[in-house]
């Protein structure tokens, strides 16, 4: 029988991936460190919290007080559109980080400078004109 050397091809690891796995190795201390933080005091509560549950405590209560509506009540319509208001406006604010990121890099380029200023000022533009028709048509007046 002859003898020869196990290599990659037998199945063992090779030198760079078990490099890697050592270089990722604290990544998986940290996560598990992390996890007992987040679980352990969890566990621990309900291990050692007592547990004497009565009706008072089971009953539903708000703020406090017991409920003294009921729960699908209707609500304004003009809740809701400011609220889609907001996260639509939020959101579109949201676009400006990542042109502000990289201004150096458009404002040192010639060519790029005006094509990246004319861009940006007709995405706030349209942001703008969005206001603009969302306040004429009353949708920011509340009562």
């Amino acid at each position: 029988m002859c003898s020869r050397n196990k290599g990659p091809a037998d199945g063992l690891a090779s030198p760079s991936a078990q490099t890697m796995l050592e270089n990722y190795f604290p990544v998986f201390v940290f996560i598990l460190v992390g996890l007992a933080f987040g679980c352990a005091p969890i566990f621990l509560g309900w291990l050692i919290a007592p547990n004497r549950p009565d009706s008072e405590k089971l009953s539903p209560f708000e703020c406090g007080f017991e409920a003294f509506e009921d729960a699908r009540m209707k609500f304004d319509v003009r809740f809701y559109l400011i609220a889609i208001i907001f996260i639509l406006f939020d959101l579109e604010i949201a676009f400006l980080f990542p042109w502000a990121v990289i201004f150096k890099d458009i404002v040192s380029s010639e060519a790029m400078r005006l094509f990246g200023f004319i861009e940006m000022m007709i995405f706030i533009g349209i942001l703008v004109l969005g206001y603009v028709y969302a306040w004429a048509r009353g949708a920011l007046d509340w009562e």
